[in-house]
Formats: C-alpha cells, sequence, structure tokens
C-alpha cells in the first residue's frame, strides 16, 4: 500500500455523535460511585454503630487514596491503545493490553503482601480509638483481597476507553457496582454481617467485573495478531509504559497532596468551616464525576488522531470536546449557584453548617467551570501520551496554588482558601493549554 492509500485508510471523521458515544456512557458510569459511597453508609448507619461508621469512613478513604494512586494503570492504557487504535495495529493493541494488565496484577499482589504495613500506617496516621480502628482493620483485611482484580479493573476500563467503547465501559462500571450494592445490602443489612459485609460486597463485586471484563477483551482478540512473550516484555515498550506510568503517578501524588492541603488550612477555620467545606467539596467532586467523561471521549479521540498522524481529527476533536465540556460546565455551575441551598440542606441538618456552606457556595459552584479546561487539558495530554509536560505543568501549578495560599488566605481566610483553590484549577488547564499547539505541530511534523 502506498502512502496516500495509507493516509486515507487511517483518516477518520470526529462528530458530535462521536464524542457523545465515549462521554455519555462514562459519564453514567463515573456517576454510580457515589451512589456506592452513599449505600455503603447507609448500611452500616442502619447498624446504629457509630465505631463502626467511623472504621468504613476511614477504610474507604485509605482504599481511595491507595487504589486513586493507581489511576496511572487506566490513563495510560487508554492513551496507549488509542494511538494503536488510529495506526489500526491490532497487533500492539493486544500488546498494550497484556503489558498493562501484568503490570496492574503485579501491583496488586505487592498491594496485597503488603497490606498489613499498609493498615498498620493508615491506623498510626488517622490515630482511632480501638473499636473503630476495629472496624477499620475489618473492612480493610477482606477488601485488600480484591486488589488485583480492582487494578486489572483499571488496565480493562483503559483499554476499552482506547478503543472508543464507552458502552462496554459503562457496562462494566454498572456491573461491579450493581454487584457492589445489592451485596452490601443483602450481606450488611439482611444477613448482619455489616462492616465486613459491605466489604465482601466490593471484594465480590470487583473480581466479576474483572472477570466479565476479561471475558469481553479477550473474545474480540485475533488469534493472527497475538503478540509473543518476547513482545510483550519488551524492554523499549515497557520502559515507555514505565515512564508513562511515573509521569502521571507524580502528577496524582500532587493533585491529593493539594486537596490534602485544603483541608489541613480548613481545620485553623474552626469545626463548622471545615464542615462546610467538606459539604462543599460534594459539588466539585460530582462537577468532576461530569467532567470526566468529555475527558475521556479527549483522551480517546487524541490519542486515536495522533496515532492515524491525521491532524484535522485532532483539533476537530479538540474543538468539540472544548464545546461540550465549558458548556456542560457552565450548566452544572448555575444549578449548583440554584440549587445549592437546598442541596446543603439535604446533606447536612446543622443550621451553622448550614449557614456557613451557603456562605462559601459560590466559590464551590463554579469549580466546574474554572476547571473544565483542566479536566480537558488532562484528557488531550494522558491521549497524546504527552505524560512530561502534564507532570511538569501540575508541578508549576501546584507552586502557583501555594503562592495563592500565602497571599489569599490571611487575606480573606476560608474565601481566600477557596479562591486559591479555584486559581489552581486555571493554572492546571491555562498552562497546559499554553502547550497545546507547540507540542501538536512538532508530534504530527514528525509522523510525517
Amino acid at each position: 500500500m502506498d502512502h496516500r492509500g495509507r493516509e486515507n485508510r487511517l483518516v477518520f471523521d470526529v462528530t458530535h455523535r462521536l464524542v457523545l458515544s465515549i462521554a455519555i456512557p462514562m459519564t453514567l458510569g463515573f456517576t454510580t460511585t457515589p451512589l456506592l459511597g452513599l449505600v455503603g453508609t447507609g448500611v452500616v448507619g442502619h447498624m446504629g454503630e457509630p465505631d463502626a461508621l467511623a472504621g468504613l469512613a476511614i477504610g474507604a478513604m485509605l482504599f481511595d487514596l491507595l487504589l486513586g494512586s493507581f489511576n496511572f494503570l487506566r490513563a495510560s492504557t487508554t492513551g496507549l491503545t488509542a494511538q494503536a487504535l488510529g495506526r489500526h495495529d491490532t497487533h500492539e493493541q493486544q500488546g498494550v493490553f497484556w503489558r498493562a494488565m501484568v503490570s496492574a496484577l503485579g501491583c496488586g499482589l505487592v498491594l496485597l503482601c503488603l497490606s498489613p504495613l499498609l493498615l498498620s500506617a493508615g491506623l498510626a496516621l488517622m490515630g482511632p480509638e480501638a473499636a473503630v480502628a476495629q472496624a477499620t482493620n475489618v473492612y480493610f483485611s477482606i477488601r485488600i483481597l480484591a486488589a488485583p482484580a480492582a487494578l486489572a479493573n483499571y488496565a480493562i476500563l483503559g483499554f476499552v476507553l482506547g478503543r472508543g467503547q464507552g458502552g462496554t465501559g459503562l457496562f462494566l462500571q454498572v456491573l461491579i457496582n450493581g454487584i457492589n450494592i445489592v451485596l452490601a445490602i443483602y450481606l450488611g443489612l439482611w444477613l448482619d454481617w455489616g462492616v465486613a459485609g459491605v466489604a465482601w460486597g466490593t471484594m465480590v463485586g470487583e473480581t466479576v467485573g474483572a472477570v466479565a471484563g476479561l471475558f469481553l477483551v479477550l473474545r474480540s482478540f485475533e488469534a493472527s495478531e497475538r503478540p509473543g512473550r518476547a513482545e510483550i516484555f519488551s524492554r523499549h515498550r515497557l520502559a515507555e509504559l514505565f515512564a508513562l506510568n511515573r509521569d502521571i503517578l507524580i502528577r496524582t501524588f500532587v493533585l491529593i497532596g493539594s486537596f490534602a492541603i485544603m483541608t489541613r488550612i480548613g481545620t485553623s477555620f474552626g469545626a463548622v468551616t471545615l464542615a462546610a467545606n467538606a459539604v462543599l467539596m460534594n459539588f466539585f467532586l460530582l462537577s468532576g464525576y461530569y467532567l470526566d467523561g468529555l475527558a475521556n471521549a479527549a483522551e480517546q479521540i487524541t490519542g486515536r488522531a495522533i496515532g492515524a498522524a491525521h491532524r484535522p481529527a485532532f483539533d476537530r476533536g479538540l474543538k468539540l470536546t472544548a464545546i461540550w465540556s465549558f458548556g456542560l460546565a457552565a450548566s452544572v455551575s448555575a444549578f449548583f449557584l440554584g440549587a445549592g441551598p437546598w442541596l446543603i440542606s439535604a446533606l447536612t441538618t446543622s443550621p451553622e453548617v448550614r449557614a456557613a456552606a451557603e456562605t462559601y457556595l459560590p466559590w464551590a459552584a463554579i469549580t466546574g467551570l474554572t476547571g473544565a479546561l483542566a479536566f480537558l487539558m488532562d484528557g488531550v495530554f494522558i491521549g497524546a501520551t504527552w505524560s512530561v509536560d502534564m507532570r511538569n505543568r501540575m508541578l508549576m501549578s501546584f507552586a502557583g496554588y501555594l503562592a495563592a495560599l500565602a497571599v489569599f488566605v490571611p487575606l480573606f481566610g476560608n474565601h481566600g482558601l477557596w479562591l486559591s483553590m479555584n486559581a489552581f484549577l486555571l493554572f492546571r488547564g491555562f498552562f497546559l493549554a499554553m502547550l497545546v499547539k507547540p507540542r501538536a505541530d512538532q508530534t504530527f511534523r514528525a509522523a510525517q
């Protein structure tokens, strides 16, 4: 096939339908995650034992930190798979999948082996009372059994998203969280297993999801395109994957650290303000769930366009995902500004906390708008596998965030804290956006 024939074969059109076919299913899938947390809390809360509920909260937080740190497994797999898809390289798609699975299972087994140390460190950090620590121990010891399956699900989800299979991603998310919810209610409430029942529900859900996902992926593979062991464990390919994962991991740690700093500073304003901030952070997290779906669309389209060396698809994908991202962000922000007081009342019964939360509500409501570009740019840079730039610009944004905190918190108190967080979101988006055109020019010029 000549150069022109190959080019025509790789060309693809980016439409609103393509963007939404990826974004909508994943947005729906992601919104089942907070529902899962609410069910677990409700199940244990109905036991009437505050120690058990506190133990569940600590255990869930520890897993959010542990497993959230490994989100690079999904992100890197999406970018590399999308680029292989753009090249129509089904052989390399399988190679990316198996390298991701080996990495995920290896990391999961390491977590499993280190679980006693990780639990001890977590309890030492949180310093709970004996009864609370016992509940945390029960939850953690059961749920950690699913660590290999949970990380394998990251790799599987990254692979199906890289192929643009948003419907499959939605099915797997609903399957995992649906089994988790049903078993949490049945085991935790009906059989009265409490915290242990919630943990077993999560363990079974993650395991079933991994088995189902593996079945769906392997069924789509052609035996003739199967890579050999030497190709899967190629030093060059593994080095590329590890470098990508390292950069995304550093970026994730910095992001987690920024929220930890916000919480730590918030404690200095007293219990009422701290509780109000915790309530308002739910608005930011919900905005993030919606924007993540469009970020996933940006990942897939960007990676596919670079793999195909087709600049028009890259530019068109960037334009359409930006339109939908900012449109959705504006809608969500307007909703929170209007319905915020009602939502705050639904989340807390304390008059003092309600009043404080309504005071700072506008700052939380606009986080969707100030963060829209950051979510979109994360998707573009992950899909393009420009991980070094993403890491470095995150560090620059974090430095700007610390400077904003140093200036605005002493001047404006908690208003300054929320102003700094919104500034951090803006820094992340604009610092990355400044690099898009020069990096795209360089990448597509090299591909010619």
